[in-house]
């Protein structure tokens, strides 16, 4: 026989259930909002990333073509090299500088006004680019290239941190996958338009690479429909009706009561503390180990290996038996297999957690490169040893996939409170960039020394970011910013108590 106490106990449980559930399920709106932030934003970076493979040799006959008109004489092969070069690592150097600014932009101007905003970048590139061809100018490939880099580097810095902040604490992890979607989106999307079916014709190149402008329109047009971050409107602008009106529309009239709560304690204990400079979040030692952490995970992205991954996959191909003609389309299928682990991530990451998939993304990389190391050195040794090639090609592009490239930008934000997360994702951008940079310019030393034995190198750099993650960051599921931000300090805490009982300890826990 159930009491009233019992009674009233179930319905409470009935009722946490159904909100959980109604959590779970983002409202229209919010999934709106997410898509048109990223297609501006990281899908610009993807999609970029992608193209310029597409029409190399169609760009270097143009080149060519020009200088002799020019000069009279053919261009040498070394310049040549070295101009295509420009064109393409300028891209990188673009992105850094867009990095370092995005942050600034997005405290100023809003997360919203920013991805805005950079549009014009987009807008601008496409202009240049698309005018070197008529007026004989491939400098302006370079210009354009840079533009293209700036408007990656912003919205990789910015439009990350919006989603992170527009969705409910229950749906941030799967909301913020967004930026990896669109990201692997892009890439595919890219790689599809590239296709001599479609604008991959020599012919057709000046318009390829104006195709950037059609991201930054439908941004233009359908982002000023969705509100600003509600927690930049409160925290930053101290908007309360701004707020409540943006977390309305975004998270539906039934369930922003709490997030609204969480993000009033931030303001509260927020207050009278100005938006942090990276280099002071350098200095604040109770952000040490976040600040080393977004470094690591962002200088792993670039470092893990992926990229090497997709220079061995012609070379793969190849020895598989597939014809030159074939590639193409086969390279289309390590996009597409991207893509879908990252959704796969989006779909998992609210119930086995950050820590989790990527510690797991980590170590089936390091085991995929022995992998792949011994198949590479045993190439000959049978007819099959290429297609099992091609298996640890596959599996290495899901692993990243379904870990740190799903899971860093997501951790980046939930590390870090209001007043430091700008600060941190100009820190976290412009070490990734650099990394790009630094692996693109490294990498073809490397493969020369090493050979196929250059994955041992990421074998051992996988490993060590899946202990560090294993050994110092927390879990950030479901979890307020304040709740991890207290959760890290309370580590440093533990461990100056080991180092020393007196009183000092408590100078490591800064206020926020």
């Amino acid at each position: 026989k159930m009491t009233k106490g019992d009674t009233e106990y179930q319905f409470l449980l009935e009722s946490s259930k159904e909100t959980k559930e109604k959590i779970k399920r983002p409202n229209k709106s919010l999934l709106l909002a997410v898509c048109a932030a990223c297609i501006g934003g990281t899908f610009q970076y993807g999609y970029n990333i992608s193209i310029i493979n597409a029409p190399t040799k169609s760009v270097q006959n143009f080149i060519n073509q020009t200088w002799l008109e020019r000069y009279d004489e053919d261009i040498s092969e070394q310049y040549l090299t070295l101009l295509w070069s420009n064109i393409v690592s300028i891209f990188t150097i673009g992105g850094f500088i867009g990095a370092t600014i995005g942050g600034t932009l997005a405290i100023r101007f809003g997360r919203k006004g920013t991805l805005m905003m950079n549009n014009a970048f987009a807008l601008l590139a496409a202009l240049l680019m698309g005018l070197s061809y008529p007026t004989g100018l491939f400098e302006l490939l370079i210009v354009g290239r840079f533009f293209t880099g700036v408007n990656a580097g912003i919205g990789i810095c910015v439009q990350p941190l919006y989603l992170g902040e527009i969705a409910p604490r229950a749906l941030r992890g799967a909301m913020a996958m967004g930026t990896s979607i669109f990201i692997t989106g892009g890439i595919l999307t890219g790689q599809v338009i590239g296709l001599k079916e479609l604008l991959g014709k020599e012919e057709h190149w000046p318009i390829l690479l104006c195709t950037t402008c059609i991201p930054a329109f439908l941004q233009l047009l359908i982002l000023p429909w969705f509100p600003e971050s509600p927690r930049y409107l409160l925290i930053d602008r101290g908007d309360d009706v701004g707020c409540r009106k943006a977390m309305k529309q975004l998270h539906g009239t039934d369930n922003f009561d709490r997030e609204r709560e969480d993000m009033e304690r931030e303001r509260v204990s927020a207050i009278g503390i100005k938006p942090k400079k990276p280099w002071q979040l350098f200095m604040d030692r109770s952000l040490r180990w976040q600040v080393l952490t977004i470094i690591l995970l962002n200088a792993a992205q670039q470092l893990n290996g992926i990229n090497a991954i997709y220079f061995y996959t012609d070379y793969v191909f190849e020895e598989a038996g597939i014809p030159d003609v074939n590639i193409p389309y086969v390279t289309v299928g390590t996009g597409a297999c991207e893509c879908l682990t990252a959704l796969t991530c989006g779909m998992l990451i609210e119930t086995l957690g950050r820590k989790v998939l990527i510690i797991g993304g980590y170590t089936l990389m390091a085991f995929w490169c022995i992998c792949f190391t011994l198949t590479l050195t045993f190439q000959g040794a049978g007819v099959w040893m290429p297609y099992l090639s091609m298996g640890c090609v596959f599996a290495f592009i899901l692993s990243f996939g379904l870990g740190p490239g799903g899971v860093t930008n997501i951790l980046t934000t939930e590390l870090f409170t209001q007043t430091s997360r700008p600060a941190a994702y100009m820190i976290g951008g412009s070490v990734n960039w650099l990394s790009f940079f630094v692996i693109g310019m490294v990498f073809p030393f490397i493969v020369t020394k090493l050979q196929q034995y250059c994955f041992l190198v990421f074998l051992v750099i996988s490993v060590l970011v899946a202990v560090y993650i294993f050994l110092v960051v927390p879990e950030t599921k479901n979890k307020t910013f304040l709740e991890i931000h207290t959760e890290f300090q309370s580590g440093d805490k533990r461990k100056a108590s080991k180092a020393d009982d007196g009183p000092r300890t408590t100078l490591l826990s800064t206020p926020l």
